[in-house]
């Protein structure tokens, strides 16, 4: 396995929460994938993993190189949890070309979230 990219990404919790009060699923929906908005709802922590996976989709954006802008969907990067203990990235469209430019095949994904903070670091891979 060859390392290309390592990206790391802090988000204050709160903050996430602030922008879900103001803006409901319009900004949930603009963010994450239907089974990400499932995953969370099912929590009883929420907020802390919508901001958890937020932070993850930004980390893995940074592994390959890029950070978001107009243009790019937040949907492109999925955050797959089937197993709690080691979540991973599905990705399509212009991430997925990112992605493919960059010669990476895969990704490896460790978040985890506070009260105040989310964290979430990202390895770009070739196998």
């Amino acid at each position: 396995m060859q390392i290309l990219g390592l990206g790391t990404h802090i988000i204050e919790t709160p903050r996430v929460k602030k922008l879900i009060e103001a803006h409901a699923e319009k900004f949930l929906e603009q963010v994450f994938t239907e089974r990400e908005l499932i995953y969370c709802r099912d929590r009883t922590h929420s907020t802390e993993f919508y901001a958890a996976f937020w932070a993850s989709k930004e980390a893995v954006m940074r592994s390959i190189g890029m950070k978001w802008r107009r243009g790019i969907s937040w949907t492109d990067i999925e955050i797959v949890c089937d197993s709690a203990i080691e979540p991973h990235v599905e990705i399509m469209g212009y991430c997925r070309e990112r992605m493919e430019a960059r010669g990476a095949t895969s990704f490896m994904l460790s978040f985890s979230y506070s009260r105040l903070f989310a964290t979430a670091t990202a390895l770009a891979t070739r196998i």
